[in-house]
C-alpha cells in the first residue's frame, strides 16, 4: 500500500458526499474505507487492513468491566462504518459523524501515514492556531527521532 500522506482542501456537498483526493484514493486498496470518531473533533478513515489492526489492539486492552475503556471503545469502535467511494470518488460521510465532525462545505483531508483525518476547514484552522504551544513542547518531547 501506498502511504496516506497530504494536506488537501476539499468539498462536502449538502448530501454529505465528500470530493475525496485522487491521490490519496488511488492509494486505498480496494474501494472502501471505515470512518469513525477521531480525536480532537475530526474523522479517522482508515484502510480495510488498518482498521483490522487498530480494532484488535483496541479491543485486546479493552474490558467491559472497566469504565474507561469502554469510553474509548465506544468513541472509537461503536461509531465505524463503512463508506465506498461512488463512480466519481466521493465518499458519503453519514450525518452522525458529520454532525461530530461539524462539518460544512469546506473540509480539510490530511493523510496521517496510517490513516487519513477529516476535518471542518474552520475547525482545523482554529485547532493548528490553539495548539501551537503545545505543538513546540510535544515536538521537543518527541525525542526518537534522529537525522
Amino acid at each position: 500500500m501506498n502511504q496516506l500522506t497530504g494536506e488537501y482542501n476539499n468539498t462536502i456537498d449538502e448530501k454529505g458526499r465528500l470530493s475525496f483526493p485522487t491521490k490519496l484514493r488511488t492509494a486505498v486498496p480496494g474501494n472502501v474505507l471505515m470512518v469513525t470518531k477521531g480525536s480532537d473533533r475530526c474523522l479517522w478513515l482508515f484502510t480495510a487492513d488498518e482498521w483490522e489492526a487498530f480494532e484488535a489492539k483496541m479491543m485486546s486492552n479493552a474490558s467491559p468491566l472497566k469504565s474507561k475503556s469502554m469510553q474509548v471503545v465506544r468513541h472509537f469502535i461503536a461509531p465505524a462504518q463503512p463508506v465506498e467511494f461512488d463512480k466519481n470518488g466521493r465518499l458519503s460521510i453519514p450525518q452522525s459523524l458529520r454532525e461530530y465532525a461539524g462539518l460544512s462545505k469546506e473540509c480539510t483531508v490530511l493523510g496521517v501515514a496510517k490513516f487519513i483525518e477529516l476535518w471542518d476547514a474552520g475547525v482545523y484552522k482554529d485547532y493548528l492556531a490553539a495548539s501551537e504551544e503545545s505543538f513546540r513542547e510535544a515536538a521537543e518531547d518527541f525525542n526518537d527521532i534522529n537525522f
